[in-house]
């Protein structure tokens, strides 16, 4: 009670004192403080990011709208750039983390309008149309984020594709204060047209300390390999112009050049060989008739005849691309789109996307000192060549060329797959078109346990001119009763199937396909033709079979459709002398190869040998006139991860009329270079797929004392 009293004796001599002098100063700092701890504690707790925009619309890009930045004679200048950079050096791969979506997280700077001391803007031209186009593709992407403390790689909304609308100092200045700059560190720039006159530098002028360069004009001294990315010159003519795709082919013209500013010693040798090849070569240039402006730029003349460009481009098979004042071309993309098959004049220029994409598929380089020889040098090239390349050169420009969102894209996945390379794209990805229906091919791996007897199968017969053997094959495979059509593929470019009059009269579909060169892969082609889940495979002269063998076979890979079935057994043996694989065809108690002279498949797995092969093999296959057989038993087995199924106990297949001159399995060196094929085979696989058994399949009545009527299968041939 006493200290009560106290507190209340004193308490309102001290309440009236501070209503009077101090009431109103109390009351107000002490809503100050309540006021900073709300709006602090809602800002730590709201969604936000200091640096962020939440929607890259193109008015949240305006250059009218951006906020000003004044820079100062001293701001600061980067370096000029480190020709050492590496993705290990120059580049903090921590920043990316762990993603478990394997995706890079991309942040774009605010867009601000930079200008100097005098008002003078760094740039003439402000943020151009492509530059928007690119920002809105990667802000639209899987890439981007807005929360600037996620990212691992910074864009600034800088315009730099065209050097010669920038100032290179301030430019440079106002790189240098952006907020997360660092040196540089993890930004990436996007350039097209680098240098200036009279040098015109291979890289952007623009001094950029550490930064990651996306550059459409490297040359092999200032492309940082493994670091900058090599990208295209975008052609506006792609977005105004829509070149519907052209089938590959023969064109009207051999040779086309179309650029209007190559140097004149290379327009004297281009008119050189104009005169020695005549028609054969078209060479256009600048329309001097015409008024300057968008129209004439989308004009070539020669000779006073006036032509469509780029649509001139379709007519010619080989379309050249010298390089100019700078070595990337925007002329290179517009020869793509048009499925030339770009002819590339450009000694140390590096390719757009070359860490990617093979190039060798789609263009042709040659040396500029060999300019002169260019004629002779494309002229050597296979008419199915061309026309893969063809089409090739189509696909590179539908996927990675046609728009500014195409080129950013490949280019941030580029970078993507060096910061996550267990999950980088592979090269098949990369450089294979999607040109196969693959949606009415179902894999093997995932048919109903026995697929139905109804289609029956489609025997392909490869043949050269074995005409006599031929008939006799076509004469016994249609007895099979379960034959659904018979295709044979005539490999011999010299000489003309017989007239249709004198083909064995069968009651089943025959066609004749015609190859337009001899390889021995033309076997495994994924011929429209073929209907069918499954296919025989068969040499011109495997005579021997019985129409109770063949029938046999399919029902044995009716029950196992992912299978190799078979009937020719083969083994492959490990060689401890010699320290290698080695082939062996006797007699043995065990197989892990079927020869596909006579064996059942799934027309899946043509598809994958024509369009999967790995590395090199099939081209050696090609080369080698040999082992297409082996290679399609590595294929399935490593796809599978399955052994063949021999069926029938039959071991001999020689033709008994055939002569050494007729069997190419009977050269003496055939043997040699089957072991040396599957060494090969088994250097690029990087394994040894095959898989050994020691068991075939037999008709279960096959030798059971048995009445014959009563066999399924009584013709079953012997030894």
């Amino acid at each position: 009670m006493y200290a009560s009293g106290k507190y209340s004796s004193r308490g309102p001599a001290l309440i009236p004192r501070m209503k009077t002098k101090h009431r109103i100063y109390y009351i107000t700092l002490f809503s100050v403080v309540l006021l900073g701890l709300i709006a602090t504690g809602m800002f730590q707790f709201w969604p936000h990011s200091i640096e962020s925009t939440a929607d890259w619309t193109l008015d949240k890009r305006s250059v009218h709208d951006a906020p000003l930045v004044r820079l100062t004679l001293s701001s600061p200048i980067p370096e000029r750039g480190d020709l050492s950079c590496r993705m290990h050096t120059c580049f903090d791969v921590y920043r990316c983390g762990y993603n478990p979506k394997n995706k890079i997280k991309v942040y774009i700077y605010p867009l601000q309008r930079f200008v100097d001391e005098m008002g003078v803007p760094i740039s003439s031209t402000g943020l151009s149309r492509e530059y928007n186009d690119l920002l809105s593709a990667i802000s639209d992407s899987d890439f981007y984020t807005d929360d600037v403390t996620r990212a691992c790689l910074f864009i600034p909304s800088i315009d730099v594709l065209n050097q010669n609308s920038l100032r290179v100092r301030e430019t440079a200045q106002a790189l240098a204060i952006l907020s997360r700059w660092d040196k540089g560190m993890n930004h990436l720039l996007f350039n097209m047209l680098p240098g200036g006159p009279p040098d015109y530098n291979t890289a952007l002028d623009v001094p950029r300390d550490r930064v990651l360069l996306a550059g459409g004009g490297f040359s092999t001294w200032t492309y940082r390999q493994g670091y900058d990315v090599s990208i295209p010159v975008y052609s506006p003519l792609s977005a105004d112009i829509d070149l519907p795709e052209r089938q590959p082919g023969p064109r009207h013209y051999f040779i086309l050049s179309s650029q209007t500013a190559i140097h004149r010693e290379y327009r004297a040798e281009l008119e050189r060989l104009k005169e020695e090849n005549g028609e054969a070569l078209l060479l256009l240039d600048k329309c001097s008739n015409l008024s300057q402006g968008a129209a004439s730029a989308r004009k070539r003349c020669y000779k006073g005849q006036v032509y469509d460009y780029p649509q001139i481009l379709q007519e010619s098979s080989f379309c050249v691309v010298l390089r100019g004042a700078r070595l990337g071309q925007a002329a290179l993309s517009d020869v793509l789109q048009a499925g030339c098959v770009p002819v590339i004049l450009a000694d140390s220029y590096i390719l757009p996307f070359s860490e990617v994409l093979d190039w060798k598929r789609a263009s042709v380089v040659i040396p500029e000192e060999k300019l002169s020889e260019m004629y002779t040098i494309l002229k050597s090239i296979p008419h199915r060549q061309v026309e893969e390349m063809q089409r090739q050169a189509r696909w590179f420009w539908e996927a990675y060329f046609s728009s500014m969102k195409a080129i950013g894209l490949t280019t941030l996945q580029i970078i993507n797959d060096r910061i996550y390379p267990y999950a980088a794209r592979t090269y098949e990805q990369w450089n294979n078109p999607p040109v196969v229906k693959w949606t009415s091919v179902n894999s093997p791996l995932f048919l109903p346990l026995i697929p139905p007897r109804a289609p029956g199968f489609t025997a392909v017969v490869l043949t050269y001119d074995r005409v006599e053997s031929l008939f006799r094959v076509i004469t016994e495979i249609s007895k099979v009763p379960s034959l659904a059509k018979l295709l044979v593929v005539w490999n011999n470019q010299n000489k003309s199937p017989p007239e249709e009059s004198l083909w064995p009269k069968i009651g089943v579909p025959l066609k004749v396909v015609r190859t337009k060169e001899n390889k021995l892969s033309n076997r495994f082609f994924p011929y429209d033709e073929i209907e069918t889940e499954a296919v025989l495979a068969i040499d011109d002269d495997i005579i021997m079979l019985t129409s109770d063998e063949l029938q046999f076979g399919y029902e044995v890979w009716r029950e196992f459709p992912d299978r190799l079935v078979g009937y020719p057994g083969r083994l492959h043996l490990w060689d401890h002398e010699m320290g290698k694989w080695k082939y062996e065809s006797e007699w043995t108690n065990e197989v892990s190869m079927v020869l596909t002279g006579a064996a059942f498949y799934h027309k899946y797995f043509n598809y994958l040998y024509t369009y999967k092969m790995p590395g090199d093999i099939k081209n050696w296959v090609d080369a080698h006139m040999n082992c297409e057989d082996i290679a399609m038993n590595f294929l399935v087995a490593n796809i599978t991860g399955k052994a063949p199924i021999k069926v029938t106990p039959r071991k001999k297949f020689k033709c008994p009329e055939c002569t050494a001159i007729d069997g190419l399995s009977l050269d003496q060196t055939h043997m040699v270079e089957r072991s040396e094929c599957i060494n090969k085979f088994a250097s690029v696989f990087g394994t040894m797929p095959l898989k050994v058994v020691e068991h075939r399949a037999d008709p279960v009545l096959y030798k059971d004392d048995f009445p014959e009527k009563l066999k399924s299968f009584p013709n079953i041939g012997s030894l």
